[in-house]
């Protein structure tokens, strides 16, 4: 299928005169430089800077249908940096996603589908929510890890249904962040080599110069988490960047990182290079000056017609997803219960006898349920749950044992990724939690992960995300007061069910015993809009009785 975009674009060319890349790539700089001079805010200099790593990737690479931008095979494209996104907005312009020019010039303005920051469920195309920095490049990683999962469950040898690239962009900001060190890390531990990962590699943040404060090698620090490294890769040389990407695509055996030298603000006389280009408008003089340095002609907001032809992608998307179509026509013919279940996970779905299951599963523990911790419960749930849901995988900050998120068919997720369910996060409760939200964003796969309550606060940004993005992740935080002991006051959590009761769309349980442990899992599978925190006990608790209307 990725030959296919290759072969389309050129028996495009020899239909038409192609513009130059550099004037592809002008359409988004101006376009970005434009919608922020007419919202008066925003942050110009890294669409103009990553401009043409854009054009190479969504042009030659990406694999994707601006017509369905919930293609299940879909290539993935995160902006983890996503204080840029009119860089992420211009491309769904251009190649024909719904976003009207209207909606550029609407940038930043409340209501629109233009916000400042890329937010999932707004725009069609926008993959997640970024801008905290780093935690884009997180998500990427769950996506990776879904696809993989997926890949290992549904594909057999005569049929590869699940089969896409997961795309990231990220800057200096995100590789500062300790996330991104999380997740990267475990990235190359479970050698996603369909990840694949562009740094723009600028020197510059909004207080200047980043060598005072950001001295680091990266090839030698992704060399050192097990990742394939294009280093020197210059930025605006279109060649170099295709060049770099086709090598990335052929290393299935670890991720790749290509670190490309740009100039931020790409096209501004006088601002390129500087932090002035980061965080505001360039200004009416400056913007003058830069459509006399593009040669670019045209008034604000309008694209040339040749620009948008070269740019259209919605019918090669078309084509090639409809290729896919028929190949899970044949799919579903030979393997019609392998097709069911990935057409059922992919949607979301639970069993059709699922809430009969779940409800008799209460009922009997009502009967017979025993005294004991609720973290004990949730495992005794787990236990029933996991043989009726395979898409259900689970994982721990390190704490698996403490906070009971494993059951008897646990499986460990490796590198081999073969039939595994359960992730060991090791000590990242920040990058696990984000992880999770980019499972859940894929599609597919029902995650959850656990930590102690009191480690909330390493994770809390991803938790609010989840929430901001209505998505329903699942998060375990067992160990959940003072009855916690001997550890002392580092580990008993005071003010943290406060936070997650205030946080407005999570869906926060703490369950009394058994029966309220399993009905809070019910509810949370059940829940397609919001995340839900499951807040478990180290002590034994008491198993309540209960009247008919209360069983009800």
């Amino acid at each position: 299928m990725y030959t296919l975009f290759l072969e389309s674009d050129k028996i495009l060319s020899q239909k038409v005169h192609m513009p130059e890349n550099s004037e592809l790539a002008n359409a988004i700089r101006v376009l970005s430089m434009d919608a922020v001079e007419n919202a008066k805010c925003g942050h110009p200099g890294m669409p103009m800077g990553m401009a043409d790593i854009a054009e190479v990737l969504w042009r030659n690479h990406l694999k994707h249908n601006p017509s369905n931008p919930k293609w299940a095979n879909r290539d993935r494209f995160v902006l983890s940096n996503g204080h840029g996104s009119m860089l992420l907005y211009s491309l769904l312009h251009l190649t024909g996603y719904d976003l009207p020019m209207e909606e550029i010039k609407n940038f930043r303005q409340l209501g629109s589908k233009t916000p400042g920051h890329p937010e999932f469920g707004v725009t069609p195309g926008v993959e997640t929510t970024t801008g905290p920095l780093g935690q884009g490049l997180a998500n990427a990683v769950g996506m990776a890890i879904a696809e993989q999962l997926l890949s290992s469950r549904f594909n057999k040898k005569d049929f590869t249904v699940m089969d896409h690239l997961t795309y990231v962009f990220c800057g200096d900001g995100c590789l500062m962040e300790g996330i991104t060190h999380e997740a990267c890390s475990l990235a190359g531990t479970l050698k996603l080599g369909k990840l694949i990962v562009v740094y723009d590699d600028n020197d510059i943040s909004i207080d200047g110069e980043v060598s005072g404060w950001f001295t680091e090698d990266i090839p030698k620090r992704f060399e050192s988490y097990g990742w394939h490294v294009i280093p020197n890769v210059n930025g605006h040389d279109s060649n170099q960047i295709d060049k770099a990407l086709i090598e990335a695509k052929k290393n299935l055996d670890q991720p790749t990182i290509i670190c490309c030298k740009t100039e931020i603000g790409k096209g501004s006389p006088n601002k390129v290079g500087t932090a002035s280009a980061h965080g505001s408008a360039l200004g009416e003089e400056e913007v003058a000056l830069v459509r006399e340095e593009l040669n670019w002609e045209h008034p604000a907001f309008i694209i040339p017609d040749e620009i948008y032809s070269s740019w259209d992608a919605k019918d090669l998307g078309n084509k090639v997803e409809g290729d896919w179509n028929n190949l899970f026509k044949e799919y579903e013919t030979k393997y019609p219960d392998l097709a069911g279940e990935f057409e059922r996970s992919l949607s979301n779905d639970l069993p059709n006898d699922f809430l009969d299951q779940i409800d008799e599963f209460i009922n009997n523990q009502q009967e017979n349920q025993e005294d004991m911790a609720s973290r004990k419960s949730s495992e005794v749930v787990l236990n029933f749950l996991g043989p009726l849901l395979p898409e259900l995988v689970g994982g721990s900050a390190d704490l698996s044992g403490s906070n009971n998120t494993r059951w008897t068919g646990t499986k460990a997720i490796n590198e081999s990724m073969s039939n595994g369910n359960y992730l060991y996060y090791g000590v990242r409760e920040f990058a696990m939690t984000a992880i999770v939200n980019g499972m859940v964003l894929h599609g597919g796969v029902r995650p959850y992960a656990g930590t102690f309550l009191t480690f909330l606060d390493y994770a809390r940004n991803a938790v609010r995300l989840a929430a901001l993005m209505e998505i329903p992740s699942i998060f375990i935080y067992s160990h959940d007061s003072i009855g916690v002991g001997e550890d002392g006051p580092t580990h008993q959590p005071i003010e943290h069910l406060t936070s997650l009761r205030s946080t407005p769309g999570l869906e926060t349980w703490r369950p009394c015993d058994t029966v309220e442990t399993a009905v809070s899992w019910k509810v949370a599978l059940l829940n397609e809009k919001n995340p839900t925190a499951i807040i478990l006990s180290r002590q034994s608790l008491k198993a309540q009785d209960r009247n008919q209307e209360q069983k009800r």
